[in-house]
């Protein structure tokens, strides 16, 4: 199946799956547009044109979904939808100056378009204001979710960080850092419904284990795609993640099969950010060959299955029908 018959038939899928909250996921655009127009020019500049770049919204989709499996209809699920896209707007333009990326989603990242000052302080201003969104209407118990996976969103990225350009970080760390810089903000996106009504508090915690597991779930088919996905797809270069230093799983699981001569010369392509040492080509072919591509997509599934188990309290409901094809369409998607 071709890249563009792919694309099309994942974005039939969205809509299948999401459909039911697609007039909500409208007023969070609205909610989102409402927002930019009252700031700084250069923060809707900004913001704007990362907003604007294709994003899926998948995880204010996921709160709405969710909201709805909960019975509740309101206000709160529409401002909350926006605010986890806010914040995890703001941490991709903080990740793109942080790895010095120039493409994302087909087009220049904000650092290279404004300059990583102005991107800094855009995703600062960000992360400022949903905590004000909060605020004004005295949320405390849903601004603490939300501080809390910021702040874990944060040390992750301070542990990738450490541990850039090295290659034997190990399984436990890599999951680590993806658990508090992925699964933490699907987590918050999954569990804030259940804070809206004082009946469904007792579902916060199965609701967060959802998002963590559907969390580490997206962010292990995302390593794979690095490795298989065409750069059309991808909307930046493949295996970018290998020439910005971060090893993941993929290549861990892979390395303990290699001679110290091929590992030495992997090091030197995360270390200097070239294929001179090893081609591209041949980091493929060892990773096809080796059968890890399999075993990464074996436990992102079971990460998958974790996750659609949580759901189990809610049966046939059609909002839990969709969350478990939603748990699917994550281990599908080509982008």
């Amino acid at each position: 199946m071709s890249g563009p018959v792919r694309s099309l038939k994942q974005a039939r899928q969205i809509r299948e799956v999401f459909g039911s909250v697609q007039p909500e996921l409208l007023e969070v655009e609205a909610f989102l547009e409402h927002e930019l127009e009252g700031a700084l020019p250069m923060v809707q500049n900004v913001a704007g044109w990362v907003l604007g770049g294709g994003g899926k919204r998948i995880r204010p989709a996921l709160l709405l979904l969710i909201s709805h499996m909960l019975g509740y209809r309101g206000h709160r699920s529409i401002r909350y939808g926006a605010v986890v896209e806010l914040i995890h707007t703001a941490t991709l333009i903080h990740d793109d100056i942080i790895d010095e990326s120039e493409m994302r989603r087909g087009r220049e990242t904000a650092n290279r378009r404004w300059g990583s000052q102005a991107a800094v302080l855009v995703g600062d201003w960000l992360y400022t204001r949903t905590m004000d969104l909060c605020l004004e209407l005295g949320d405390v118990d849903v601004m603490r979710v939300l501080t809390t996976a910021t702040l874990r969103m944060t040390e992750g990225e301070l542990l990738a960080d450490e541990v850039r350009g090295r290659i034997d970080i190990g399984e436990v760390t890599y999951m680590d850092i993806t658990r508090r810089k992925t699964a933490e903000l699907f987590a918050a996106a999954c569990s804030l419904p259940a804070l809206f009504q004082p009946s469904t508090l007792h579902l916060t915690g199965s609701l967060a284990r959802f998002g963590i597991n559907l969390g580490l779930c997206f962010q292990l088919i995302d390593d794979l795609l690095d490795y298989t996905g065409s750069a059309d797809e991808l909307g930046k270069p493949a295996m970018a993640d290998l020439l910005e230093g971060r090893v993941t799983l993929p290549l861990l699981l892979l390395l303990p099969r290699l001679s110290s001569e091929q590992r030495g010369r992997i090091e030197r392509v995360a270390r200097e950010g070239t294929f001179e040492a090893i081609g591209a080509s041949e980091v493929m072919e060892l990773l096809r060959t080796s059968g890890v591509l399999e075993e990464v997509r074996e436990r992102a599934m079971r990460f998958a299955r974790d996750a659609v188990t949580e759901l189990e309290p809610f049966g046939d409901r059609p909002e839990a029908v969709a969350l478990r094809k939603a748990a699917d369409l994550l281990l599908d998607r080509t982008r």
